[in-house]
């Protein structure tokens, strides 16, 4: 695994292929990780496209918090599906080998989809604030125009990041080494490959990656501030209670997802090493895609009573 593409460094990117360096290269875990992995992507697949069909389906979750719901599935989907089943290759393939294309394409589709649930994942924490601390005007303040509004923001905000940090990142020559220490393309480990300066690559993708996950995480805190003060004003327990359970699902998916990034992101330079930097980079790629499927759906009375409408209307005879 230690092949090198040797060119001039003046010729340009002369590299037309990438070599994954996967999880792992012990022989006899790859049979097992590659189990583990599957059925960890078919799980993420299933949980998530149920969720979709559950909610577009059912009436009574016709309703803007599950309306973003679906849309956390789907980027869930979405990038899972960019780093899965490649990333599985590396288990039954002596060589994981990426195009340089192949490359740039995965990087782009991945970074919209984390962006994207960065974006989504603040916009149901202010739903969440306008359901408990503005329950009379909700419906009017998150009509179907501003949920859709939200939502394409978050898209074409993503793509416009993605385009910028792709062009950034392959401008810059690779010329020496192919071998990417990641089991996908990630934009610093491209530019740590590179044989050109990469300086200005490096702090464009470091200044949006603080704005993205400042900004993102701003509006959650403060709207779940803003909740918790409505709380404690409240004089029912039984009140407290239902306000607790309507955030409990979208709280424990945020501290999971911005606790893993900010695991990575902020420990100290000289901390940081690979094996703890791909355990992360596994875990919210794609163990929490699967995770989510699993707290929105087992953690949401609404939800599983939608299940249960659906088997009854399955199972209900036909005359």
């Amino acid at each position: 695994m230690k092949e090198m593409i040797n060119c001039n460094e003046t010729t340009g990117s002369q590299v037309t292929e990438f070599i994954l360096m996967g999880i792992t290269n012990r022989p006899e875990l790859q049979g097992p990780l590659f189990v583990v992995f599957l059925l960890n992507y078919m799980a993420t697949v299933v949980g998530n496209l149920g969720l979709i069909i559950l909610t577009s389906v059912d009436s009574y979750l016709n309703t803007p918090m599950y309306f973003f719901l679906r849309h956390l599935a789907f980027v869930d989907v979405g990038y899972s599906t960019v780093i899965g089943p490649k990333m599985m290759v590396s288990f039954i393939e002596e060589k994981n080998i990426i195009s340089y294309h192949g490359c740039m394409m995965q990087l782009f589709f991945f970074g919209i989809f984390i962006a994207s649930e960065l974006f989504i994942l603040s916009a149901m924490a202010y739903d969440r604030y306008v359901a408990i601390c503005k329950p009379l005007l909700y419906m009017v303040i998150m009509s179907n125009r501003v949920c859709w509004i939200l939502v394409v923001s978050s898209y074409l905000y993503g793509t416009f990041l993605c385009l910028v940090v792709v062009i950034e990142t392959f401008k810059s020559s690779f010329c020496q080494s192919n071998i990417i220490r990641n089991f996908y393309c990630e934009s610093l480990p491209l530019l740590a490959i590179a044989c050109s300066d990469t300086s200005n690559a490096e702090l464009i993708i470091m200044i949006f990656a603080a704005l993205n996950l400042v900004s993102s995480l701003s509006v959650i805190l403060f709207s779940y501030m803003l909740i918790l003060l409505a709380i404690i004003r409240m004089n029912s327990s039984k009140g407290r209670y239902k306000a607790f359970s309507t955030c409990g699902s979208h709280l424990t998916g945020v501290v999971i997802f911005y606790g893993t990034l900010l695991f990575m992101y902020l420990q100290p330079q000289s901390r940081h090493s690979f094996s703890t930097d791909k355990t992360a980079s596994v875990f919210y790629t794609l163990v929490i895609p699967m995770l989510n499927s699993l707290i929105y759906s087992l953690r949401n009375k609404e939800v599983k009573g939608a299940l249960k409408r659906l088997f009854k209307k399955s199972c209900k005879p036909s005359l």
